[in-house]
């Protein structure tokens, strides 16, 4: 029999000891950043490895704020846009979404070493910070999926979780859907919420040979026959901050040695919304269903970096920097809810509302992502001509989450699908008095060993500034693109859809010398 659906305006929150289901998608949204900087530094692609004298540059060589001449200010603000297409089954669609910020704010002081008889010239405190990573966005996608739905993924957590009677639930001193649900995550974890949810929304139900003491085996009662038409809309929003502490010198006018101490925050809401409609297949069983996600990721992390600067002569500079991985301590919240459709001979039954009203406030865990090393040429002609080449090198395959007993499975599946992952980008600058005029271009290879579950980035930018004098104005447009498959379940169900997200960023950046 099933258990009664108390509808109970509540919200619980409860600490469990069993982790929500983690993924590489995860993993690999807080170990990217995106090219977010300052406009000078966006237009030339990010190519400031042996350059210095930017803010953002600090960001890939921290020996760069040597370069300073003056103590100076920065300010930049951003409109980042995304267009993604997608393609599931034959099935089109588009979506766009547009956010504006503040993405960095910086300052740099710089003290000149009045001590003539030191090989050390001058010193540089810089605090920058910056958005690496804009998390906003928005996925849409439908279509037919001939054979695959929503039910085997109820289905999937039920069978595994064979050790929970959802039968038997109602025994327990708690009989409300807010208590019971609430004392799965407590007692079982995720898994087991997913197949009560499951349950209690019609969708899964005991199969014939059911037996309390030993087959508890669940059955979809999704009819079967496939070509069930599905929806899957996706809306994010947060960032991914850098906060730079940061040190440098400059030894005998031809090597500079710099420092950063990092702090990291992640904030982070990704509202899902999937939609299975079987109403064409005129039998009995769920005919249409919703169901709603919603989870909340907050952190932080630390890591350092080091980095050098030589001057071969006057015109050529080259650097190294090593950034650290990020280690971050992660806090999730999740609230779910459902509601389905069934019919029978007679026709369509009530509509089944799930809404257990609970809060999952799961324990901290930790991520260590992988730490980078970057390579950099930079030529400088006179005053009037940059061209600068940096190499980055990072292995994803170094992504862990702790403890790892608790995450030893994803680890493993970590490090057999993610590997080596190296990025080039170019850039150029090119002065007319007080006008400067920027191009750059970037590639950035798929973390993934297939090449094909995230493929290649590309990108451009180009961009203009102009010297008042004591301040500068810059502008930049840049615009990249890559193309990712996208699941919507992670088990039971995990057809996926295919993406191509276009990037496309407006750049302005106001620097004022002190």
């Amino acid at each position: 029999m099933k258990m009664k659906k108390n509808s109970i305006l509540i919200i619980m929150g409860f600490f469990s000891s069993f982790i929500y289901s983690q993924d590489i998608t995860d993993a690999l949204r807080y170990s990217q950043d995106n090219l977010l900087g300052t406009a000078r530094f966006s237009a030339m692609s990010g190519a400031f490895g042996a350059l210095g004298g930017d803010f953002s540059s600090i960001n890939v060589n921290p020996a760069g704020s040597a370069i300073f001449a003056n103590n100076q200010v920065a300010l930049t603000t951003s409109t980042f846009g995304v267009k993604n297409k997608s393609n599931y089954f034959g099935s089109k669609d588009l979506e766009n979404s547009t956010t504006a910020d503040i993405n960095q704010f910086g300052a740099v002081f710089v003290i000149k070493n009045t001590d003539k008889n030191s090989e050390w010239t001058k010193f540089s405190f810089a605090l920058n910070y910056e958005n690496a990573n804009n998390l906003d966005n928005v996925i849409f996608s439908s279509g037919t999926n001939p054979t695959n739905s929503i039910g085997d993924y109820f289905k999937y957590y039920a069978n595994r979780n064979n050790g929970v009677s959802i039968l038997n639930l109602q025994t327990q001193p708690r009989e409300s859907i807010t208590d019971l649900y609430d004392y799965l995550g407590s007692n079982y974890g995720f898994g087991a919420q997913q197949a009560f949810l499951g349950y209690q929304a019609y969708i899964i139900d005991p199969a014939s040979n059911y037996n309390e003491s030993s087959n508890r085996n669940y059955v979809s009662l999704i009819p079967s026959g496939g070509n069930y038409y599905q929806e899957n809309y996706i809306k994010s929003n947060g960032y991914n901050g850098k906060l730079s502490f940061n040190a440098s010198g400059q030894y005998n006018d031809k090597f500079y040695f710099g420092v950063n101490i990092n702090t990291r925050f992640i904030d982070y809401t990704q509202n899902t919304t999937f939609y299975e409609d079987n109403s064409n297949n005129l039998v009995s069983g769920v005919q249409r269903l919703q169901f709603d996600n919603e989870l909340t990721t907050f952190g932080n992390g630390i890591s350092f970096q080091l980095g050098a600067i030589a001057k071969l002569n006057k015109q050529v500079r080259v650097g190294v920097a090593y950034e650290s991985p990020t280690w971050y301590e992660i806090s999730d919240k999740l609230s779910q809810r459902i509601s389905s459709v069934s019919a029978n001979a007679t026709g369509e039954l009530p509509i089944v509302r799930v809404n257990p009203m609970v809060i999952n406030v799961y324990e901290p865990y930790q991520l260590s992502t992988p730490g980078k090393w970057t390579g950099s040429l930079g030529y400088i002609y006179k005053k009037s001509g940059i061209l600068s080449i940096d190499y980055s090198i990072k292995d994803y395959g170094n992504i862990e989450f702790s403890p790892n007993g608790d995450y030893r499975e994803l680890n493993s599946e970590i490090k057999n699908n993610l590997g080596m992952a190296t990025e080039l980008r170019i850039g150029g600058e090119y002065r007319i008095k007080a006008v400067s005029l920027r191009a750059g271009y970037r590639s950035e290879k798929s973390p993934y060993r297939d090449q094909t579950t995230i493929g290649n980035l590309t990108g451009f930018s180009s961009g203009f500034g102009y010297n008042f004098g004591g301040i500068k104005l810059d502008i930049t447009y840049s615009h990249s693109q890559r193309d990712y498959q996208k699941q919507f379940f992670n088990v039971g169900m995990t057809d996926s859809s295919k993406i191509n997200s276009v990037m496309n960023n407006v750049i302005i950046s106001m620097s004022f010398e002190l």
